[in-house]
């Protein structure tokens, strides 16, 4: 390969990768393009492919992600946050939870107008988002329950046929799925690059990109490196792009940041503690972090609910009945994420008060004038969303809430010019009071929606607070459904604290880092402009999901996907290419 020259090298093989690859091979087969992935192949892999199989990839021994531990953070009482992210062809379409989410229109406007980057407003991106959309999947009872509840309990939000429509929220709704209707997994790898023979386009896997290699500030190629998870046979290599052409960092809100680090762009201070000597100063390398914490209550569930706790833990024989029913006809438990309704939440004046001052200053200056932009999304999960292996074997469901625009940030650095040595890593969930605020609130929120499910049996103890036995919020193992007017939970100042230390050790990551090479002005801590040329140097753009300068209202694959395309036109523009 280090003789090979190519036209456009792509450093990480994820969603945003699969797609310019995609389409680039596409308008022009022939251009020569290199994409050098870290993880491995996924093609028609079952583990990949069948949509109920997705929590297998969160074992300790996966191949298919990577596992960042954060730095123990004191407002999370000391804990160490794990963050997994894909590792394999595709990125985190390939393991990810399926669940189809696109962001609010001002989302998009506030990248254009906030930050400075024409072209990247709604009424240029929601064309590029409405090219990729996807319907399948079962429909569990457990969500089935959870809306007739919502129709009961909250019955002034109302509900809609599609809860993605780009205008309308705070509304009920069957939650779509990244699932096509053959019961499929709809993930970037197969869509964009498996779905045809593609001459023009070369895939290495297994293999860390190190750093660009520059030539007078000009990107001219990488280098990579064996990936010591995965079994090859090379040593180092290099390779080049033809004068003229693009070297693109595409490998995520962690590998992004440290691969230009590596490279010598970067704060100086970051740079000389890893003996990297300094290309271009830029600070905002690797800040910025976010994540929407996310908190997953887990219930027991009725043994005739419809969950996927027995395919997750491979229970025989419902796992194989599960799996032939799929393989004949892409239908059943197996075509299911779980993942089945759900809401894009704001708030009453009400319930405002109810969260906390904190929070409510956030609501007057950042939500009040966003009418399409929600606060937080809820839903239940048909599944035990945690640890599996130490957990009884039985049904469960989980009740999600996830902050869609988090106040807080975190961080990703390098600890050294070694490719194979993870960056260090901090979070800041919680950073941000008004953040803490919104958790505790929707833990008793999600509860009350819970308890009046007729698939409720009581809560899994671990997933709860310690409330005193005295108290009326007291959690208890083995319960039945309340009536829809039943009271509300009243909360003691004491029960408030168990909350709050609930809290703080219940809040995780939702798999939706972005942000740490922002595109946004130089000055203002930016790494990319709008054309996602990195800063002071020639022939380098950032395009995954480390480039949103601010926080989407959605699950981030279709951003994802969305700047993909958005790259490919780009890059097609500045080739001379059409078609894209």
């Amino acid at each position: 390969m280090s003789g090979t020259e190519y036209d456009i090298i792509i450093a990480g093989g994820g969603t945003a990768a699969c797609v310019i690859a995609g389409r680039l091979s596409d308008a022009d087969p022939k251009l020569k393009i290199l994409i050098v992935e870290a993880g491995p192949h996924i093609q028609d892999d079952l583990a990949h492919t069948q949509p109920a199989r997705y929590l297998t990839h969160l074992v300790p021994s996966s191949t298919t992600a990577t596992f960042m531990v954060a730095n123990p953070e004191e407002e999370l009482a000391g804990r160490q946050t794990v963050v997994p992210h894909g590792h394999c062809v595709g990125g985190g379409s390939g393991i990810n939870f399926m669940m189809y989410t696109r962001a609010s229109p001002s989302d998009y406007d506030e990248w254009e107008k906030e930050f400075k980057n024409p072209g990247w407003g709604a009424k240029d991106i929601i064309p590029l988002l409405k090219k990729a959309l996807s319907y399948g999947g079962a429909f569990t009872g457990v969500g089935r329950e959870y809306l007739e509840v919502a129709k009961k309990y909250d019955p002034s939000r109302g509900f809609t046929e599609d809860p993605n429509d780009l205008g309308e929220v705070n509304v009920f709704g069957r939650w779509q799925k990244w699932i096509s209707e053959d019961g499929k997994r709809s993930d970037a790898a197969h869509h964009y690059l498996y779905n045809k023979k593609r001459e023009n386009v070369t895939i290495i896997t297994g293999h860390l990109v190190k750093r660009v290699i520059f030539e007078n500030k000009k990107a001219v190629g990488v280098e990579y490196v064996p990936n010591p998870r995965i079994k090859t046979n090379t040593s180092a290599l290099e390779v080049k792009v033809a004068q003229g052409k693009q070297v693109v960092v595409s490998s995520n809100s962690f590998g992004s940041p440290a691969i230009l680090e590596r490279s010598g762009i970067g704060a100086k201070k970051v740079l000389e503690k890893s003996g990297i000597e300094q290309i271009v100063d830029l600070p905002g390398v690797g800040e910025n972090y976010q994540d929407h914490q996310v908190s997953f209550i887990v219930y027991h569930a009725s043994e005739q609910a419809e969950t996927i706790d027995y395919i997750v833990r491979n229970k025989q024989p419902e796992f194989t009945t599960y799996d032939d029913e799929w393989k004949k006809t892409g239908k059943g438990l197996m075509a299911s994420n779980a993942l089945d309704a759900g809401i894009k939440l704001r708030f009453t004046p009400d319930e405002l008060k109810a969260i906390g001052p904190n929070f409510t200053k956030k609501w007057d200056a950042y939500y009040a004038s966003r009418k399409d932009s929600p606060v937080i999304w809820t839903g239940p999960v048909s599944m035990l969303v945690g640890d599996i292996e130490n957990t009884p074997l039985r049904k469960y469901f989980s009740m999600c809430y996830f902050l869609e625009h988090p106040s807080s940030r975190g961080f990703v650095h390098i600890r050294s010019a070694d490719a194979t040595v993870a960056p260090e890593f901090e979070t800041g969930y919680l950073k941000q009071k008004d953040d803490l605020e919104l958790l505790k609130y929707m833990y008793k929120r999600s509860r009350e929606f819970a308890r009046r499910m007729p698939c409720y049996r009581g809560e899994f103890l671990d997933s709860h607070p310690e409330f005193s036995k005295s108290s009326p919020a007291f959690a208890k193992a083995d319960n039945q459904p309340v009536p829809i007017d039943a009271p509300d939970l009243v909360y003691s100042e004491e029960d408030e604290k168990a909350v709050d230390t609930f809290a703080r050790k219940a809040v995780a990551t939702a798999w939706h880092s972005l942000g740490t090479c922002s595109m946004k002005p130089r000055e203002a801590g930016g790494v990319v402009d709008s054309k996602l040329n990195v800063y002071g140097v020639q022939g380098l753009k950032v395009a995954d999901l480390s480039i949103p300068p601010s926080n989407v209202a959605a699950n981030t694959y279709s951003t994802a996907l969305v700047i993909g395309e958005k790259a490919a036109v780009i890059i097609a523009q500045e080739l001379g290419i059409s078609g894209v």
